[in-house]
């Protein structure tokens, strides 16, 4: 034998020897790292992976604890009653954790108006969350679009917890901000926030498999969605639709392929129409509401001063989607018909004189429209014209040519607003971790069941009590906002069934609250952004409940 063969043979024992020790590493769930909160007074859990009858040594508080690894190499240990306080330190085995605070845990769930971020609501609390955003002893985790039909899921991938403070707090939750912060100045407990919420979905896909049980016709919808295949095949052909759809939007809209395509500044317009951006008549046929792509033009005069200024544009919120161009420069789009547009106008595309902003708007189904009373507008400076910086007002008349009309778009299938897949993927991943209690602001996806929705949200209520195994575990439910015209007696009855039915959620299930909301509404905006109010509200009915128990 050469020398080279007891070579080899070395590095594979070496190899073998650090796959071996690498095999046998703790590892932890996303939760359980840097920055976390855990629950004061109750038994915290803390868990983790090692191999099997791996020893697991925990050093928290100047105390020890130590368990084995079980044949699946799953571990847990529960740390006795914990007062408020921070920041520590934990050792796991060889791993470090960080900046721990001990203090109250709330999971914050249902749809966009809990998502929501405080970035939506700078333009009426600007001063605030510039000013009164530091507050280390706040922390935030948000846990990512996930869902699955097969079975619920041990962890979360990709999340941290993240302290609040002026440079990350955009992203979090507008409720959550200002619940928290209030919480926190009122009590100086350091607060945990868990936000695991979706937009649009209804509350169906936030019940456990055995939760569903009562309900067969969500459990049978399940089932169906528990084939890969099934899902990746129908995935396929909407896209081939969706694809389809739009390349005949592209290709028949004579604004995109004109010599002189629509958006340019230097396009003529004088054949156009005259109309108002709020008035229906571009948007029908005389009979039926036209989906495709509207085109709008509008010219407008800007000073010599304005021209030197940061600009933004403002154009409401517009249904459903839209691409904007100034001066033939393209300068942003959103894709649905939610978010408002707030437009960054690049320095130097504005000049000193005459000035062209084009809209090209797409409908996709129902009926297009500009939202009334929301900011129609171009600001400049800091876009404060209440402390006397200048705007340019953009309602009024404006151009309009049809582009292409097109029939409905083909729908697409929310798999991740089917039974049990975000409960699976968003909230069984959770359960481990010892939390307070559950903010809960859904139900605009469930009004047109409302019917069934007292049953649905107690069946969760009662689910997720049960697997967190804490049968009086808090709920505070928000009452939906007050939203539609007044004259949509309509639905605005259907609205006010809803409320009721979860009002009746509160009055017949212990240690659950109704958090009043329907007088924050707006009309116009299915995501009215006074969370300020919301938050204290929510605020005080936490602290009322923590007087209660402090009395007993």
């Amino acid at each position: 034998m050469n020398k080279y063969w007891f070579y080899k043979v070395g590095l594979v024992v070496v190899f073998l020897c650090f796959a071996l020790l690498g095999g046998a590493k703790v590892k932890l769930p996303t939760l359980v790292s840097d920055g976390m909160v855990l629950q004061r007074g109750e038994p915290v859990n803390i868990w983790g992976t090692a191999d099997p009858d791996e020893t697991v040594d925990i050093t928290f508080l100047k105390k020890k604890y130590k368990t084995v690894a079980d044949v699946q190499g799953n571990w847990k240990v529960t740390l006795p009653i914990l007062k408020a306080g921070g920041p520590y330190t934990m050792a796991i085995n060889d791993i470090e954790l960080k900046d721990i605070l001990i203090g109250d845990v709330w999971v914050c769930s249902g749809q966009s108006n809990m998502e929501l971020p405080v970035s939506r609501v700078t333009d009426r609390f600007r001063d605030e969350i510039s000013t009164d955003s530091n507050y280390s002893m706040v922390r935030y985790i948000k846990t990512p679009l996930l869902y699955n039909f097969h079975a619920p899921q041990a962890d979360i991938p990709g999340i941290s917890w993240q302290a609040m403070t002026p440079e990350n707090v955009m992203p979090f939750s507008a409720l959550a901000y200002f619940f928290a912060k209030d919480v926190y100045q009122k009590t100086k407990v350091p607060v945990g926030i868990i936000n695991s919420s979706v937009g649009g979905s209804p509350v169906e896909a936030w019940i456990s498999e055995g939760g569903l049980k009562p309900f067969p016709f969500y459990l049978n919808e399940k089932r169906i969605y528990e084939s890969d295949d099934l899902m990746e095949s129908m995935k396929k052909e909407e896209r081939k639709k969706s694809h389809a759809w739009n390349v005949a939007l592209f290709q028949g809209d004579k604004g995109m392929h004109e010599a002189t395509p629509w958006y340019a500044a230097d396009y003529d317009d004088s054949n156009w129409t005259e109309t108002d951006l709020f008035t229906s008549g571009w948007a029908t046929n005389g009979l039926n509401t036209v989906n495709g792509s509207h085109w709008f033009r509008k010219d407008l005069q800007v000073s010599a001063q304005q021209a030197g200024e940061k600009a933004t544009l403002r154009l409401g919120c517009i249904v459903d989607a839209d691409s904007v161009y100034v001066n033939g420069t393209f300068v942003g789009t959103v894709s649905y018909q939610y978010p408002p547009r707030i437009y960054t106008i690049p320095a130097g595309l504005l000049k000193a004189g005459k000035n062209t902003i084009t809209i090209r708007l797409f409908s996709y189904g129902g009926r297009p429209q500009f939202v009334k009373e929301k900011p129609y507008k171009i600001l400049f400076g800091k876009g404060q014209p209440e402390k006397g910086e200048s705007e340019i007002n953009l309602e009024g008349s404006w151009k309009y040519h049809l582009g292409a009309p097109m029939p409905a778009a083909p729908g697409q299938t929310a798999f991740h607003y089917k039974p049990t897949g975000l409960y699976n993927a968003m909230i069984a991943p959770l359960l481990n971790y010892t939390v307070s209690g559950v903010i809960w602001y859904q139900g605009e996806s469930n009004v047109s069941r409302r019917n069934e929705y007292k049953d649905l949200l107690t069946a969760m209520i009662s689910d997720w009590r049960q697997r967190w195994n804490k049968s009086d575990m808090p709920f505070y439910i928000i009452e939906l906002a007050d939203f539609l015209s007044p004259t949509d007696k309509g639905g605005r009855t259907a609205w006010a069934e809803f409320r009721k039915a979860q009002a009746e959620v509160a009055d017949t299930n212990k240690n659950v609250t109704l958090i009043k909301n329907s007088d924050l509404g707006e009309w116009n905006d299915i995501h009215p952004l006074d969370k300020k109010t919301l938050g204290q509200r929510v605020a005080a009915a936490i602290l009322i409940e923590m007087n209660t128990k402090n009395r007993k």
